[in-house]
């Protein structure tokens, strides 16, 4: 198993990757199908959520992605804890990455979301960890959701698990370009689909 900041990927041909993935994928300290449980039931708890003790999401309110993307970012993580709260929690500040596991930090986990078909970051994602800095490489859980459409309650379609280093994003070619995105390549490779 390779430690936090080595990228298990480096000096193996591109046709090696899969199978690489699903060592790092295999090693997690939750299967795919766990992974799965836990994305569905907090995109459910969001969707039962009232605000106010009047708005409900979904029919009276229909928060944006982003919204619903910060959602499932902080519900995750605490419906996690609950269930294995000596393994697993929130991340407490913005030098952890999103899903912390105690036992062995190598786990510890970004949550990216999205309601296109692909993720995205900071353009920063795509440059070296700073030190001090929150690491970039390690484990992804992406998960991508429908938007609210009248009459349509949105689901999850797709949750998977990779590794990424930063050399894995593509940083926006304008200058003035916030954004990082993943090769085609990388989605096919690094990611292992739970759903």
């Amino acid at each position: 198993m390779t430690s936090i900041g080595d990228d298990p990927y480096s000096n193996s041909p591109e046709e090696l990757w899969p199978e690489i993935t699903r060592e790092l994928v295999d090693a997690y300290p939750l299967s795919l199908s766990e992974l799965k449980d836990v994305v569905l039931d907090s995109w459910t708890r969001i969707l039962s959520t009232r605000i106010g003790n009047e708005l409900q999401i979904g029919e009276e309110y229909k928060p944006s992605p982003q919204m619903m993307g910060n959602f499932l970012h902080n519900m995750i993580p605490i419906v996690l804890e609950r269930a294995h709260p000596a393994e697993w929690r929130k991340d407490d500040g913005r030098f952890e990455k999103d899903l912390v596991y105690l036992p062995d930090r190598q786990f510890d986990t970004e949550i990216k979301t999205s309601s296109q078909r692909g993720i995205f970051a900071n353009r920063s994602y795509a440059q070296p960890s700073a030190p001090g800095a929150k690491e970039k490489s390690g484990y992804y859980l992406a998960i991508n959701f429908e938007k609210f459409v009248d009459g349509q309650v949105p689901c999850i379609t797709m949750v998977r698990l990779g590794w990424l280093s930063h050399r894995d994003w593509i940083p926006q070619a304008s200058a003035t370009g916030q954004a990082a995105s993943l090769a085609p390549i990388t989605y096919r490779t690094k990611f292992v689909s739970a759903l």
